[in-house]
């Protein structure tokens, strides 16, 4: 199943729906599309977006600064889909934590967005749970994007390597966005990508972590505040 969505302006956009349930079946489309930043969407993406996909609801999971810098189309706005900014990174900026020399610095970046901002975390499951088709981003849709998405499907009972296997996805889509960044800001083109790459292996370790601590992404999300109510209903909504 082909889920990018072939937009003018996004290149790092998918719809999660199709991805197998641990207890059979897979979750729906048309649900929740994962993608970059909305800011180069065009007039036309925008029309497929409201008309087509019947988008309702964007989380933005970029900082106020970053929304600043790269403003989303007015546009969305005037077709009535509902903007919501919920930073997963600290405003006034975190230390990251001290790691050791045998692993990846990525899994504390990926643990630090539950950690410091697990109340907007659980904002945003909670909105996705009861909101119509909705469209979740950061900059790149790769990594806070990757862990919102990650979370979501483990917690609905998504299969392990398909969670895995969709956040790795995006490298698919990489040289695709720095080419477009870079085109708009004049500066060259990475000699090298592949620090820029998702690891699925950071990924997988994230996951584990959850399971080792709260018996998987749905414990931690209890644990964090999100009534059952809400996720039975995120349930409904991607697994029907």
């Amino acid at each position: 199943m082909d889920r990018w969505l072939p937009l003018e302006g996004l290149d790092n956009i998918r719809d999660v729906g199709g991805l197998p349930l641990r207890d059979g079946g897979s979750t729906r489309t048309g649900v929740l599309l994962r993608s970059a930043s909305l800011k180069w969407c065009t007039a036309s993406d925008i029309t497929h977006l409201v008309e087509e996909f019947g988008l309702q609801l964007v989380l933005d999971l970029r900082t106020r600064r970053e929304i600043e810098i790269n403003v989303s189309p007015p546009a969305l706005a005037e077709a009535g889909v509902e903007t919501v900014a919920l930073s997963f990174i600290p405003e006034e900026g975190r230390e990251l934590p001290e790691t050791e020399d045998d692993v990846d610095p990525l899994i504390h970046i990926y643990l630090g967005y539950l950690r410091d901002r697990s109340d907007n975390v659980v904002t945003a499951v909670r909105r996705l749970a009861t909101a119509g088709p909705t469209l979740v981003h950061c900059a790149a849709g790769k990594d806070r994007t990757g862990v919102f998405v990650a979370l979501v499907l483990d917690a609905v009972g998504v299969e392990r390597d398909a969670v895995v296997a969709d956040y790795a996805l995006s490298a698919e889509r990489i040289e695709a966005l720095f080419r477009r960044w870079t085109a708009a800001s004049g500066d060259p083109m990475p000699d090298d990508l592949t620090p820029h790459l998702p690891r699925a292996e950071a990924m997988a370790a994230v996951l584990a972590h959850l399971d080792a601590e709260h018996g998987g992404a749905a414990g931690w999300l209890r644990a964090h505040g999100l009534e059952e109510e809400h996720l039975a209903r995120l349930r409904e909504r991607l697994v029907g």
